[in-house]
């Protein structure tokens, strides 16, 4: 009898082992992680850094860069009021609530894509921007290109679940780069910790900032089929970081994988001498110190007036940052083989801009 019960419960642990094996691997085929000094460009970790993945709400950090360059040209100001479309209305959660008719602030709008990831707000920038959304995802894929994302293709402005919309972690490292060295005015945005609209308090989706010191930014994004994204920027002494996680399987287990990439990056990378003479001596781990500013990153990349690229097709599903969700799609886009990720070689910021401030926030306007 007990041998009998000893292989029952082992042919039953085999036939659970066999079960999750699927979800393991497809966990790890999603899975990328990349971090970078974002002043000098340096690689300091790569994991299929160069593999196309979902960027889920990821993409929105590129509608705030367009957002970002039609305020610094003049098309927009913060306190524009922009028409809520039936469309941008309909838009599957997270969103605000925007009511079709309606009119919302610029400024409430990029603090509803920072904090509560807000898809209706995404569309109505969209929209304002570029006509249209398609006409305005071809204006994301094209900027894309001028600043070297060479493996991303946007077909959504919020990253609802669309298989055409893709990324990887190397391309997102180079867009929150952009974002910090282009529009530093601006980047105090994504420090916003809570945002309260018409009555209702939203909390930023970034809860990693809460915990990890000298984190000051960016954004999560999420999707089932892409799992738990992270694009996150840190400062500690007289270094910023960026690093991007892909594919996690939780929130909580994409946030420790974040901190241990960046704990890991700030030990080695001050440990080759290259910040530890400016650096304050009793410097405590993951604490930025006082007496330095963290650092804009260098040049900012052309923006070509090159023709638009082929029109965007297709719309998403459900999308939440923080929670469970459904996309609509149910699989991964198919995984292309390519060689291991190779670092990218970027100009080394001149020394005159070293410490040069991002400034601080503005103060916001409540209504």
């Amino acid at each position: 009898m007990t041998a009998f019960v000893a292989r029952s419960a082992a042919i039953l642990l085999a036939c659970l082992t066999l079960a999750l094996l699927p979800a393991r691997a497809e966990a790890a085929s999603r899975y990328a992680a990349y971090v970078i000094d974002a002043r000098t460009g340096e690689v300091l970790h790569e994991e299929n850094a160069n593999q196309q993945l979902y960027p889920a709400s990821l993409t929105k950090l590129m509608t705030l860069y367009l957002t970002f360059r039609s305020l610094e040209r003049g098309e927009l100001t913060l306190d524009t009021r922009l028409p809520v479309s039936s469309y941008a209305a309909s838009q599957s959660p997270t969103k605000l609530g925007l009511a079709t008719g309606s009119r919302i602030r610029v400024e409430d709008a990029i603090l509803g894509l920072v904090t509560q990831s807000a898809n209706d707000a995404s569309v109505v920038l969209a929209e304002t921007i570029g006509g249209n959304e398609a006409r305005f995802t071809r204006l994301m894929t094209q900027q894309a290109r001028a600043l070297g994302m060479s493996r991303t293709n946007f077909t959504s402005t919020n990253g609802l679940p669309d298989p055409d919309n893709v990324s990887t972690a190397h391309d997102m490292a180079v867009l929150a780069r952009a974002l910090i060295n282009d529009y530093p005015q601006y980047y105090p945005y994504f420090a916003t910790k809570n945002f309260r609209y018409r009555g209702r308090n939203f909390p930023n989706h970034n809860r990693l900032m809460q915990s990890y010191a000298g984190m000051d930014g960016m954004k999560t994004g999420y999707i089932r089929a892409a799992g738990y994204n992270l694009v996150a920027s840190a400062v500690r002494g007289r270094t910023r970081l960026i690093g991007v996680v892909f594919g996690g399987t939780s929130p909580i287990a994409r946030n420790a994988q974040m901190a241990e990439l960046l704990d890991a990056a700030f030990e080695s990378h001050e440990g080759t001498g290259a910040y530890v003479a400016e650096a304050p001596a009793a410097a405590a781990p993951r604490v930025a110190s006082p007496a330095f500013q963290p650092p804009v990153p260098d040049r900012r990349p052309d923006v070509l007036d090159e023709p638009l690229l082929a029109a965007a097709d297709g719309e998403g599903d459900a999308e939440d940052d923080g929670a469970a969700g459904t996309d609509g799609i149910g699989a991964m886009i198919a995984m292309h083989a390519r060689p291991r990720a190779q670092k990218v070689a970027f100009e080394p910021v001149p020394s005159a801009l070293a410490d040069i401030p991002l400034p601080k926030p503005r103060p916001l306007r409540r209504r």
